[in-house]
C-alpha cells in the first residue's frame, strides 16, 4: 500500500504573545531614558517687615436695604426717598470712591423698586455693587437686620 503523503498546511499567523511583554519593555525603556522638566513656578520673595506700614483697617460697606414702595433703610438708619439715598451715598463715595454698596431687597418688594435703587447708583458711578444671595442673607443676617 501507498501512503500517501499527507501534506499538513501551517496557518499563517502573527505570534502576538510575547507582543504584551515587548510593549511592557518599550514603556519601562521610554520612562528610564526620557528627559523630565521640572517647572519651578514663579520666583518671589515675601516682603520683609517694615515699621513705618500703615495698619490698614478693612473698608466699611454702605448696605441699603429695600423694604418697599417708598421704604428703605440705609446703614441701619430709614431713608424715606432715593434721593435721600444717593445723597448720602455721595457723600460717602466722596469719603472712598471705591466703597461696597450691598443692595438686599425683601422677597415681597415689586423688582421696579430695586431697578430704580440701581439707577441711583449708576447715576452716582458706584463701581462696586453687591446683592447678597439667600445663603449670604442667612449667614449675615444679624448684621443685616
Amino acid at each position: 500500500m501507498a501512503f500517501k503523503q499527507l501534506r499538513r498546511r501551517a496557518e499563517s499567523e502573527i505570534p502576538t504573545s510575547s507582543m504584551a511583554d515587548i510593549a511592557f519593555l518599550l514603556i519601562i525603556f521610554f520612562m528610564l531614558t526620557a528627559v523630565f522638566t521640572s517647572n519651578k513656578g514663579i520666583q518671589f520673595a515675601y516682603p520683609e517687615n517694615d515699621p513705618n506700614d500703615r495698619e490698614v483697617q478693612p473698608e466699611e460697606a454702605i448696605h441699603i436695604k429695600i423694604e418697599g414702595a417708598g421704604q428703605f433703610q440705609i446703614d441701619k438708619r430709614p431713608a424715606y426717598s432715593l434721593e435721600e439715598i444717593g445723597v448720602y451715598v455721595e457723600g460717602k463715595m466722596l469719603q472712598s470712591p471705591e466703597k461696597p454698596v450691598i443692595i438686599e431687597s425683601l422677597p415681597d418688594v415689586p423688582y421696579f423698586v430695586m431697578i430704580d435703587v440701581f439707577d441711583v447708583m449708576r447715576g452716582l458711578e458706584v463701581k462696586n455693587i453687591a446683592i447678597p444671595s439667600k445663603t449670604e442673607r442667612e449667614r449675615w443676617k444679624t448684621f443685616f437686620q
